[in-house]
């Protein structure tokens, strides 16, 4: 966890008319954290000192600012991670039978291909891209 990570938040924030306050920070920390996007119920196992209603509340704020991203799967609970400029782009593996989500790094050449695609799309629609995401979808070894 760096400064320049929290100072990059708090600008962000502020462009939004918002504040950096600690719960914020705290969840700022708890998703740098994490080795891949979290369940609200998975950010607060434990954590008596962060009310659900305020997590909620604070993920929609962090989230509306562009720190956050939400993850959706095909259960009813997002799952939430910090934005790709603030850490690295990646894509998801999403298992369909629990919701479990996993980050994943595709090799470099296939970016490669999906940037070209994604050019010669802009050019044959008049589309204007600012990125992609893929989510790939499957079972989990749990579920396997």
């Amino acid at each position: 966890m760096t400064e320049e990570l929290h100072a990059t938040v708090a600008s962000k924030l502020h462009s939004k008319g918002q504040r950096y306050t600690p719960r914020r920070r705290k969840l700022v920390e708890i998703l740098a954290g994490s080795a891949s996007p979290l369940a609200i119920r998975d950010v607060l196992k434990g954590r008596r000192d962060l009310p659900q209603s305020s997590v909620y509340r604070n993920l929609a704020t962090l989230e509306a600012a562009g720190v956050v991203r939400r993850v959706s799967t095909d259960d009813e609970f997002g799952h939430y991670e910090l934005a790709e400029d603030l850490t690295e782009h990646h894509h998801h593996l999403i298992c369909t039978n629990c919701g479990a989500v996993e980050d994943v790094t595709i090799p470099r050449r296939f970016e490669k291909t999906m940037e070209e695609t994604m050019a010669r799309l802009e050019v044959e629609t008049g589309w204007s891209t600012v990125g992609h995401r893929l989510d790939l979808l499957g079972t989990c070894r749990g579920c396997g």
